[in-house]
């Protein structure tokens, strides 16, 4: 009997952590991790902004007609205004991704609701509009969440390809993404470091400049998550 309830110990935890961390897991709260799979489009998303290095990911996108997501901090949103608004006036999508890019397992139900409610509070101010998409930090989910999403009209966006590019260099996350490029593709990548100020997004810049050309040139449609979901 000892094997046995260890190995139902183990398969518990198995369920626990895929609840949490799973990309396609619904248990705690609503969320998507994959697009419109007969079209053949991927959705690039930017976590942990804005920063300095923003600029410079909007100026790739543009270069190629790209739209894209950017799940946005509320810290940085108040630090940067301008940072924050040069992303939705240039035509891109913003997502809520907390207010301090705090961890959310273990957080007790206020807690989720000032995290979600003060950042979704500041990007509906600074954009004008309030955010269809949360993601959460890390991509961790937690009991509660689910309600404090619905409260304020969010839905969870995971990812199907994770760049990565917060410690790869630019050429293996580049490599990452184009290995992973399928119909309906949500690629996670970052444009900040969660809330640390001066962030050295450098590696993530010249990645998506490679990734944005090679992908046009392969013939991918490049859009925001409310395109094709």
């Amino acid at each position: 009997m000892i094997p046995e309830l260890g190995a139902l110990a183990l398969a518990a935890a198995g369920g626990a952590a895929w609840a949490v961390r799973g990309r396609s897991a619904q248990v705690f709260a609503p969320s998507i991790w994959h697009g419109n799979r007969e079209r053949r489009a991927v959705a690039l998303t930017f976590d942990d902004g804005p920063s300095a290095g923003t600029g410079d990911i909007l100026e790739a996108l543009h270069g190629v007609g790209a739209r894209a997501t950017f799940f946005q901090c509320g810290l940085n949103v108040e630090r940067h205004p301008e940072w924050a608004q040069a992303v939705s006036a240039a035509g891109h999508e913003v997502g809520n991704h907390t207010w301090s890019h705090r961890r959310l397992d273990f957080a007790s139900r206020e807690v989720m609701r000032g995290e979600l409610g003060q950042a979704q509070s500041i990007l509906t101010e600074v954009h004008g509009t309030a955010p269809r998409w949360f993601r959460a930090p890390f991509g961790v989910r937690w009991i509660g969440l689910g309600e404090a999403q619905g409260q304020l009209g969010l839905m969870g966006a995971m990812w199907t390809c994770m760049g990565r590019d917060w410690k790869l260099p630019a050429g293996a996350v580049a490599k990452r993404v184009m290995d992973r490029a399928e119909n309906g593709a949500i690629v996670c990548l970052h444009d900040g470091r969660g809330v640390l100020e001066g962030a050295d997004v450098r590696e993530t810049v010249a990645a998506v400049r490679r990734i944005t050309r090679e992908l046009k040139a392969e013939g991918w449609e490049m859009v925001r998550l409310s395109d094709f979901v």
